[in-house]
């Protein structure tokens, strides 16, 4: 049985990430601004015609450094009214917890961003909410009750100042 292109293990997984050149960035600078251009469009910014462009997109995308494309949307239009920081610090830290607690968390639409971290607590999480009851609701039927979990400590977010996706391309 022979292994198919979608069947190998990308550059990213594998660790054998290609470097970008100058050329990459600026694709990419220019995607992450407007992911809704076209490849015409994209190869008069970056000055070079349309088919080498779009080969460097494909393979961009192919190794995963381009990870998808989507919209935006505001969180208050949705209802989302709340952004809260969790820190959730842990009674053991075996892998099978670590295992256990990811698949707890991957489940949880709230839940935006979870990060393992070092320092006094082990993971630190980003969800947004309705409102209070909604927060009450997520720390005390789930998050505390989160496979070895003994404290947490949240930061409900008062304003947010800067929020990007944007990574610098230089």
């Amino acid at each position: 049985m022979s292994v198919q292109p979608e069947d190998r293990a990308s550059p990213r997984e594998t660790g054998k990430m290609r470097a970008l050149d100058k050329i990459d960035r600026k694709i990419l600078d220019v995607l992450q601004q407007d992911g809704r251009i076209t490849m015409t469009e994209l190869a008069e910014r970056i000055g070079l015609s349309t088919t080498p462009i779009a080969e460097r997109v494909k393979r961009l995308e192919r190794e995963k450094v381009i990870t998808g494309y989507y919209a935006r949307v505001d969180p208050k239009a949705l209802g989302l009214n709340l952004l809260v920081f969790v820190e959730i610090r842990l009674t053991s830290k075996s892998g099978e917890i670590f295992d256990q607690v990811k698949r707890a968390l991957e489940w949880m639409p709230e839940v935006m961003e979870c990060h393992l971290v070092s320092g006094d607590y082990d993971y630190l999480i980003k969800a947004r909410i309705t409102e209070m009851a909604d927060y009450r609701r997520l720390l005390g039927q789930v998050l505390n009750r989160l496979p070895a979990a003994a404290e947490s400590r949240s930061y409900v977010v008062m304003e947010e100042l800067k929020e990007t996706l944007y990574l610098p391309t230089a």
